[in-house]
């Protein structure tokens, strides 16, 4: 197995502080930096140094980090190949993690499929940021992501990661039931240019969407009011406050008088969706097995899309 300070100095080398990496990885502050005093000791160099307040990777700690990266990689495709070879054993445990429309609309699916291969195994599924996604993978707490492909993101040639696209997802114009646009079939978004908006705080996941989506409509949005919950933006519709985007995947709480307009425009604005997972790691069996059941439930999804006759 890999020496576990590999994996304390690669979350050290994401985070950027001691503390943020025994967050990640469930350690005590102390703890990490015992590891860490103990990795330099048996290298025979410092490979990690104060900075400011956070901890930065000596030049010598660069080059142990790459090497950390390829030892990683090559220990997920030795363990997955194992597994494949085996008669009796198989994973006993698979952790799958993803935003908060994933967690309810993909995960449990793939979760089920995942179970009835390997009944005798434990299946989890963590709601999480896609940032905080690609952290679980790196500390090993969760083994299949899915997440939306949104800024700051691992880029998609990450060494640490394999990331693939799984599905595009349309955004939809949420609008009161009695506004103008409710009876429309599809409008361009910048139809709603002059609304308030009703959207997540800055910084979030779904503020990013909605902003880039409207920059690409040519016009900035005015948040008129800031919400985190589905629920929450829903009544705020309804009542005439606003409007918002809502994901087609998104399932709307029942009772708000809503309606949801489809949205014209060369692309249609979108989410893409994406697979993560710890590169090397794919021929895991029931990591393999995950992979299928998502990428079955996006055809699934993509079919009832499709126009009929």
């Amino acid at each position: 197995m890999i020496d576990r300070r590999l994996t304390v100095l690669r979350m050290v080398a994401e985070t950027g502080t001691v503390t943020a990496t025994a967050r990640a990885l469930s350690y005590t502050p102390s703890a990490v930096s015992h590891q860490l005093k103990t990795l330099s000791e048996d290298l025979g160099v410092v490979v990690v140094e104060q900075h400011g307040r956070g901890m930065r990777l000596t030049h010598a700690g660069t080059v142990l980090l790459r090497h950390a990266h390829e030892l990683s990689a090559r220990w997920e495709q030795m363990r997955g190949e194992i597994l494949e070879a085996g008669e009796e054993h198989q994973d006993d445990a698979l952790r799958l993690c993803g935003f908060s429309t994933a967690a309810g609309s993909l995960l449990p699916a793939a979760a089920g499929a995942v179970r009835r291969a390997f009944p005798e195994s434990m299946i989890g599924i963590i709601e999480a940021d896609p940032e905080e996604c690609f952290e679980l993978l790196l500390a090993e707490r969760a083994d299949v992501a899915v997440v939306v492909a949104t800024e700051p993101l691992p880029a998609r040639n990450d060494p640490r990661f394999q990331q693939r696209d799984l599905l595009s997802d349309p955004l939809d114009l949420l609008v009161p039931a009695d506004h103008r646009l409710a009876r429309e079939s599809a409008v361009p978004l910048v139809a709603a240019a002059n609304e308030d908006w009703i959207m997540d705080k800055p910084g979030s996941t779904y503020h990013r969407l909605v902003a880039v989506s409207c920059a690409a409509a040519g016009f900035q949005p005015v948040a008129a009011h800031l919400i985190r919950e589905w629920e929450t933006g829903a009544a705020l519709v309804a009542a005439g406050m606003g409007v918002s985007l809502v994901p087609r995947l998104a399932r709307l709480p029942a009772g708000h008088d809503v309606v949801r307009v489809p949205l014209t425009g060369d692309p249609v604005p979108s989410r893409r969706i994406l697979t993560g997972i710890r590169r090397g790691s794919d021929r895991r069996p029931m990591v393999a097995a995950a992979l299928a059941a998502l990428d079955e439930s996006a055809r699934e999804i993509e079919e009832t899309r499709r126009p009929r006759g």
